[in-house]
């Protein structure tokens, strides 16, 4: 999409023979050139798909479409359609807790008032005292930890890190791709850690601070610091879910809690990412190895966010968080400012917003949703991206 007018060659590649018949390689370009997509198109979620074809939602440039695919026996697209994306955003609480129920066994939902001195005050709630698995959004929990180490002094935005083997992980992110040697600012990792949740990032920033500091910050905003304790890095959780699966993994919850660090560092932290066996699209222990909050525990964690980077020499807390939106898709005029993370894995899918609307007041909707036993619907994201732009509406 970013490379438009494509050569003949790359379409003849790409789009069945009839399909051409019908449209024409002109016909092609002509369609894709009216789409605003000055750096490709970023997916938001699926709504449904089969062997053959794919209904999804994605962001080109600042518009939303629905995109249909379809595709003959030998994978070249034999259909294609791009129309404006319509979300169907709920216009009650009831109708955002029926939704959610449905989505999944265990979920969560909250929306509150951030007041300017970083209190949630709770507009609507569901089981938001519930400590759920996050993905993710742990990352925000980073974040905290780096801006107090900055504030302290003994960390600087401008300072560079150095991608080494050691600290890559896998999954979302590019730093991983990275030469070891590459040197990357503080706050370039910590924009890559947020904006397009870069694990190796979250890694390198882990290790900057200390997994300790970041178990202090978890106690700080959160009410159930116990489950993360110990902080596990990206590339270790990988490695205890995907390297000689169950075996190593049952050996870490088999040890008291006070014993586990000790066990990631002798038999865990030394095994290569090879030893990974190309991840799992079932769950895989997500009410035991993974990282825990609950909304509650996330709306402190987004207010005080919000107040560090009202402290001297923290503003770029700012934009970090608010390099992507999460795909929100408020008003700007009417939210000006929109902070998002969000989390997933087989099973588990969380969303979590700051929004400061026009008048300066904010607001936090955060959305829970895990199945320890099955993975989620393919609609998921986009039924909990429409339950929080609803929720936005209705509370602010």
């Amino acid at each position: 999409m970013a490379s438009t007018p494509l050569s003949r060659q790359v379409i003849d590649a790409h789009f069945d023979s009839h399909f051409l018949g019908q449209v024409t390689v002109a016909g092609v370009n002509s369609a894709l050139a009216q789409v605003p997509a000055p750096r490709g198109a970023s997916l938001v979620g699926l709504l449904s798909q089969d062997p053959a074809s794919l209904v999804a939602v994605a962001t080109f440039g600042k518009t939303k479409l629905t995109v249909t695919i379809e595709v003959d026996g030998s994978g070249l697209i034999s259909g294609l359609l791009l129309r404006p994306y319509l979300p169907a955003s709920p216009t009650s609480w009831a109708k955002i807790d029926r939704d959610l129920a449905a989505l999944a066994p265990d979920t969560s939902f909250l929306a509150a008032r951030v007041s300017s001195h970083g209190i949630c005050t709770p507009i609507h709630q569901v089981a938001s005292s519930t400590a759920r698995p996050l993905g993710s959004m742990f990352k925000l929990f980073v974040l905290g930890a780096l801006a107090h180490q900055i504030a302290a002094g003994r960390v600087a935005w401008n300072q560079e890190l150095t991608v080494t083997n050691a600290l890559k992980s896998t999954g979302s992110g590019s730093l991983q791709y990275s030469p070891a040697g590459t040197r990357v600012s503080v706050q370039e990792t910590a924009t890559k850690m947020i904006s397009i949740s870069d694990n190796t990032a979250a890694d390198m920033l882990i290790h900057l601070v200390g997994r300790s500091a970041v178990e202090a910050q978890v106690r700080q905003w959160s009410d159930h610091a116990a489950l993360d304790n110990p902080f596990l890095t990206t590339r270790e959780l990988f490695l205890l879910k995907d390297a000689d699966y169950p075996v190593l993994a049952n050996k870490y919850l088999s040890l008291d809690p006070s014993k586990r660090a000790a066990f990631l560092a002798s038999s865990v932290d030394p095994l290569p990412l090879s030893r990974l066996q190309g991840g799992w699209p079932e769950p895989r222990d997500i009410d035991t190895i993974e990282y825990f909050a609950s909304p509650d525990d996330i709306c402190r964690a987004f207010a005080g966010l919000q107040q560090l980077a009202t402290q001297p020499g923290l503003a770029p807390i700012g934009s970090v968080l608010s390099v992507n939106n999460g795909d929100l898709g408020l008003s700007p005029a009417q939210w000006p400012t929109v902070w998002f993370k969000g989390g997933s894995e087989p099973g588990v899918l969380t969303l979590g917003y700051l929004a400061t609307n026009s008048g300066g007041q904010s607001f936090v909707v955060v959305a829970m949703a895990s199945n320890p036993t099955a993975a989620l619907p393919a609609l998921a994201t986009i039924s909990l991206l429409e339950m929080a732009g609803g929720a936005f509406r209705l509370a602010g």
